[in-house]
């Protein structure tokens, strides 16, 4: 019977403890191809490794660190030189370049969405928060209709087609959603039925259903809690206007500010009602 330690050879749980994997893992690398024992016990089944196979597992380790995927590997490994490992790792940088641009813009959008969440919190404490003019730079959204009968299950199914729509394509969305409501359904007191649901994103040409918002002076509100609520903000939000003699001139746009990607309960829902306006 052939004797392991006598060749020189390392069981595979000595080559799992020393490489910081499992065995289970050294199995799968075996059932694929790519990284099979020097000898297998016939008795026993007991897989072995020689010394030489250590710098092999190296490389298919770090290979992986880089973001090699297993197939990538195998097929490289099979017969790799300096000038094929070279232009193999060229490549790669420029997938890591990508995969560095990606994480900055998700990095962004996330600190600005606790931003907004920090801003609104201080706007709404104590609730109800007031009623407010800000000066709106120019904005952009990505949008898809509602459609009857304008519920909250169509503005939900509008939402997740926006989500859809920049996961697939890759748009340059902020992690924030939000819906469009006609004035004139806002002042018959059907404020929840939204004609728009959409997603703010920064400019492109990547997509047709864009809907730019001009800059200009908005009257904004904060409200807080489930959307079926919303009837006395907004009519706090008009009557505000009318005191001061401010023509609202655009329908509601609703930014959801703290909703159900932050919380599940919906008493603590902060969504910020915006209506631009000139003096009348």
């Amino acid at each position: 019977m052939k004797n392991a330690s006598s060749e020189n050879l390392f069981s595979i749980g000595e080559v799992a403890k020393y490489q910081h994997i499992s065995k289970q893992t050294l199995i799968f690398y075996d059932k694929i191809g790519l990284f099979r024992p020097a000898w297998v016990d016939p008795s026993s089944g007991y897989r072995y490794y020689s010394a030489s196979q250590l710098d092999y597992l190296d490389t298919i380790l770090i290979m992986k660190k880089i973001g090699f995927s297993l197939q990538e590997i195998r097929a490289h490994m099979q017969h790799y030189d300096l000038d094929s490992s070279l232009a193999m790792l060229r490549r790669q940088l420029d997938v890591i370049d990508q995969k560095v641009a990606e994480l900055r813009l998700i990095r962004s959008r996330v600190r600005s969405r606790c931003e907004q969440m920090e801003a609104a919190r201080a706007h709404c404490a104590p609730a109800p928060g007031p009623v407010e003019l800000e000066d709106a730079p120019e904005q952009y959204l990505l949008c898809r209709p509602v459609q009857p009968p304008y519920t909250l299950r169509e503005i939900s199914i509008a939402t997740k087609q926006c989500f859809a729509d920049s996961f697939d394509e890759g748009l340059p969305v902020f992690f924030q959603c939000g819906v469009v409501v006609p004035i004139e359904r806002v002042r018959a007191g059907r404020c929840t039925e939204a004609s728009l649901a959409f997603l703010p994103i920064e400019r492109t040409n990547r997509a047709e259903n864009i809907l730019r918002l001009p800059a200009g002076r908005r009257a904004c509100i904060y409200h807080v809690g489930d959307y079926l609520s919303e009837g006395p903000s907004y009519q706090r939000l008009l009557a505000w206007c009318e005191e001061r003699q401010l023509r609202v001139v655009s329908d509601a746009y609703e930014f959801c500010i703290n909703d159900y990607l932050t919380t599940h309960d919906e008493s603590e829902y902060i969504t910020k009602i915006a209506v631009y306006v000139e003096k009348a």
